[in-house]
């Protein structure tokens, strides 16, 4: 039973992280097109995929606090004393860094495995979106 509610939990935290970058990446996209020119544009569009990506990192760390509170596992190891620790843990899985001083246990392990799949995928997705918004960038004005 508690593998199955793991699932459910890494599954719906996908979800969320999956929308939240699109809709994330749709709204920089409108900010972007409307009003701002030149080396405004990068910087939204950079900031923007940032702020995405925390937002993400966030929703996995609440995810594991969910975990740890359905009895699922816990991010254990010499430094996990607050809900930093666990956003910390959180960014280091996400952006395919791997496992430092923290680290989890139980049926979490799933949910840590697949955040650093989705983060890794997400990242690249950024970099294609700000490929791609530099390249129309410079179609429509020049070098910047």
């Amino acid at each position: 039973m508690l593998l199955f509610e793991a699932l459910i939990l890494t599954v719906a935290t996908v979800v969320g992280a999956v929308w939240i970058h699109y809709e994330g990446l749709g709204l920089v996209s409108r900010w972007v097109r409307g009003g701002m020119y030149g080396r405004a544009r990068v910087l939204y569009v950079v900031l923007g995929t940032i702020v995405a990506h925390l937002v993400e990192i966030f929703l996995y760390g609440m995810g594991y606090e969910a975990a740890r509170l359905l009895g699922l596992g816990r991010i254990a190891g010499p430094h996990v004393h607050s809900l930093l620790s666990v956003f910390y843990f959180s960014a280091e899985t996400f952006t395919s860094l791997g496992f430092g001083d923290n680290y989890p246990t139980g049926h979490l392990r799933l949910m840590a495995g697949v955040e650093c799949l989705n983060g890794f995928i997400l990242i690249g997705w950024s970099t294609s979106f700000t490929y791609l918004s530099m390249r129309n960038f410079w179609d429509e004005v020049g070098r910047l």
